[in-house]
């Protein structure tokens, strides 16, 4: 049975967890706005929106080395304020010379946030000894959902206060909930194992490494490119631009709430498959989309499919670290940025030579290929045994 300090951490981790939520979609719900605010081609663009994920891979790998030895509490509550200033300084970033920095900073930071929310949600769902993660990503959803919403109620506020509000939440919550984290001792365990910190083996992490990967291709391309193809393609106004990324947020939101029961049942490999194939559906409706309504129930329906394969890449991974040192967990949490750095480049480039809706078709294919890896999302040991995994309860 949990104790109350496991569940004073599992509260932590919950509001952590909101408030990276809240503050990813505070800056991204915002590029087509930046992008007019410095008056930024479609090429500057996808320059600019590379340095986020680029810094955010080093800042990943620089939290698994960190958080191997000091844990991850710490982390994070040193990078996730800095998270929040960084956002409010980005909608205050007069030219693109001084916005630059602010996006290098972000990714730094946000890098580092990234692995060690889900250090200690790995932690959590070990130390209860169930399925947990999706319901933290669930709380990350929620209050993505909420800032693409708020930024579409105040958007007849200027850009630095839009995106300064909800930083102040953020700020609050992040202070809040340091103290309730694990410390280094609760969080990892002194189980036997024969893998050294930072020397942890590749192979067996590669297919939720390419998954998480191929994910963030797509979530690339609806997080970066979702207004500018609602504004450009579609023709939406201020108010109803917004609305695909609240309808993205909302679906994965709507299938993370059930995420834990449907893993715990069917397993986490059929769950990721039958992701793939809903995931590779909504593309090709973004792809296709011939008005507003039906293009916002597309990117609703990508998020549908999308939802599912973080919250278990880092669950598979956790399993694979059974001493949990989180060096698994940075790792494929790198990919994360990888794909992010493929779907900017990607979809911005093809974007830029062609059209906005073409450019889409690239996540699609990638989507397609989640489904012949969702096999490694129920990993095995090095002696052939299937890794252990959380028991039904």
């Amino acid at each position: 049975m949990p104790s109350s300090r496991d569940r004073q951490a599992r509260l932590a981790t919950y509001v952590v967890y909101a408030v990276q939520g809240l503050s990813f979609a505070s800056l991204l719900i915002q590029v087509a706005a930046l992008q007019d605010k410095h008056e930024l081609d479609e090429g500057t663009l996808t320059l600019l929106l590379l340095i986020v994920p680029v810094f955010a891979g080093a800042g990943s790998v620089a939290a698994g080395a960190f958080a191997a030895r000091h844990g991850s509490r710490v982390l994070l509550r040193v990078a996730q304020p800095v998270v929040a200033a960084a956002v409010v300084l980005a909608g205050l970033a007069p030219s693109v010379p001084l916005l630059v920095p602010v996006l290098l900073v972000f990714g730094v930071a946000v890098g580092a946030v990234d692995a060690g929310i889900n250090m200690q949600g790995v932690a959590v769902e070990r130390r209860y000894g169930v399925q947990v993660l999706n319901g933290f990503h669930c709380v990350w959803s929620a209050f993505g959902m909420a800032g693409a919403l708020w930024a579409s109620v105040a958007a007849d506020l200027t850009l630095p206060l839009i995106m300064a509000v909800p930083m102040a939440f953020a700020l609050a919550g992040s202070l809040y909930a340091g103290r309730g984290l694990y410390a280094p001792d609760e969080e990892k365990v002194p189980a036997a194992s024969d893998t050294a910190p930072g020397r942890f083996p590749w192979r067996p992490i590669v297919p939720l490494c390419l998954a998480m990967g191929f994910l963030y291709v797509g979530d690339a391309a609806v997080s970066n490119f979702n207004t500018v193809f609602m504004k450009d393609v579609l023709a939406a106004g201020p108010r109803v631009i917004p609305l695909a990324y609240v309808a993205y947020q909302a679906t994965t939101l709507a299938v993370r709430l059930g995420g834990d029961l449907a893993v715990r049942r069917y397993g986490p490999a059929a769950v990721v498959r039958i992701g793939g194939v809903i995931a590779t559906a909504g593309f090709l409706g973004v792809v296709l989309a011939p008005n507003q309504p039906l293009g916002i129930v597309a990117f609703g329906l990508t998020g549908v499919g999308l939802s599912v394969v973080a919250p278990q890449s880092f669950s598979a991974a956790g399993r694979l670290d059974p001493s949990g040192t989180g060096v698994a967990i940075a790792r494929v949490n790198l990919f994360n940025y990888v794909g992010f750095i493929v779907g900017a480049a990607l979809v911005g480039g093809i974007a830029d030579a062609a059209d906005m809706r073409v450019a889409f078709a690239a996540p699609l294919v990638l989507a397609a290929a989640i489904i012949v890896l969702a096999p490694g999302f129920e990993p095995r040991s090095r002696a052939g045994q299937p890794a252990p995994s959380t028991p039904s309860r």
